[in-house]
């Protein structure tokens, strides 16, 4: 990582720190309070739960710091998805999302949305680089896509939206913003699922919103109040206590993934894989640009169904979850859910085991 992300990653661990008193916690408080004390409303710094409460603001201080920008937290990545195609949208809109991405995206958009009156869109998230953004009111792109990799140009993209007058949107939630910051990049809004390696310990749902614009962010924080789309404190002191850990874990995380990349792509019986730092990868030459490091994730096809599905099982330190960014290394066979994807298509998330045993394990499941 470069050096602004870990001045990011030390602040993260004291933007507390100045506010503190003589005897105060370190940790984080939960505040568990739907209600205030009001004897009147002039001055109060809360009012009611739905409105704002301290321990979820918090972690909105904490991603405000990773993002640069002001951030509105939600109980669910989805729930912050939902927020900001929301405050972006309106009936007769055209919204231009990813054929490739996270799959509940596109449910939400065509279940939802389009019977609202959204006109949608969807495209191959490599054909974002030559797709004409005319009459789009949103362009929403998911970078490096999920499951399979591919990645966006996001000044360029984001450029060509803003010359078509439309805004753009980047799902970040496979990089974090300690690998690739969209903002710096041009996008107007990010947001992302803090469920994967912010919280990293796959034992809550959250998710946040960010962005520069005022008026938009106003409409995204509006959106969350008026439809109570609220997270609770306790899943928000985990969010905190697990943010504080965030840029330590990336780093095991990410270097062990570039060296199982390059032993899995060595590997007989793997084909197609996909990880953005290696050379030969379609998406490397924008990655390297683009991003700071190369991130967990990995992707790639053994020769047919039963053959990945015993893959997963037989590995011993990989746990079949539809989830990734954990401590755990995961794995899931992603055609099970839908995605155009080969039915031997595997995608990998690594966690922060040593690599030397993980990758033990993994050559024992592959040689079988």
């Amino acid at each position: 990582m470069d050096k602004a992300s870990q001045t990011r990653a030390a602040q993260l661990l004291h933007h507390r720190s100045a506010g503190l008193k003589k005897g105060d916690p370190i940790s984080l408080p939960i505040v568990p309070a739907a209600t205030f004390h009001l004897p009147e409303v002039a001055g109060a710094s809360h009012i009611y739960g739905r409105n704002g409460m301290t321990t979820w603001e918090a972690v909105e201080d904490q991603l405000a710091l990773l993002e640069d920008s002001p951030c509105v937290s939600f109980p669910s990545g989805m729930a912050a998805i939902s927020a900001a195609l929301m405050a972006t949208l309106k009936v007769g809109a055209k919204l231009i999302i990813p054929a490739d991405g996270y799959y509940v995206t596109r449910v939400l958009s065509e279940g939802f949305l389009a019977p609202f009156g959204v006109e949608v869109v969807q495209i191959a998230t490599a054909d974002y680089a030559s797709f004409d953004f005319a009459g789009a009111a949103v362009v929403y792109l998911e970078t490096p896509s999920n499951p399979g990799l591919d990645v966006v140009d996001i000044a360029a993209v984001s450029a060509r939206a803003h010359a078509a007058g439309a805004v753009v949107i980047v799902d970040n939630t496979t990089m974090t913003p300690l690998l690739q910051r969209p903002l710096d990049l041009g996008a107007d809004l990010v947001v992302a699922a803090d469920t994967k390696a912010p919280a990293g310990h796959s034992d809550v749902l959250f998710g946040h919103v960010a962005g520069r614009n005022a008026g938009l962010m106003a409409r995204v924080r509006d959106w969350r109040k008026l439809s109570g789309a609220v997270p609770g404190p306790f899943e928000a002191w985990q969010v905190h206590r697990g943010i504080e850990t965030l840029e330590l874990r990336l780093e095991r995380m990410c270097g062990s993934a570039e060296i199982i990349a390059k032993r899995l792509a060595a590997h007989r019986a793997v084909a197609n894989l996909r990880y953005p730092g290696l050379a030969g990868d379609p998406s490397y030459a924008i990655s390297k640009v683009q991003m700071t490091g190369f991130g967990f994730l990995i992707g790639f096809e053994l020769a047919d169904e039963a053959r990945a599905e015993r893959f997963l099982s037989e590995c011993s330190y990989i746990v079949q979850s539809t989830s990734f960014g954990g401590t755990h290394t995961s794995g899931e066979r992603r055609a099970r859910w839908g995605d155009k994807v080969a039915p031997g298509f595997i995608r990998l998330s690594v966690g922060i085991e040593p690599f030397e045993p993980l990758w033990a394990a993994m050559e024992a499941a592959l040689n079988s």
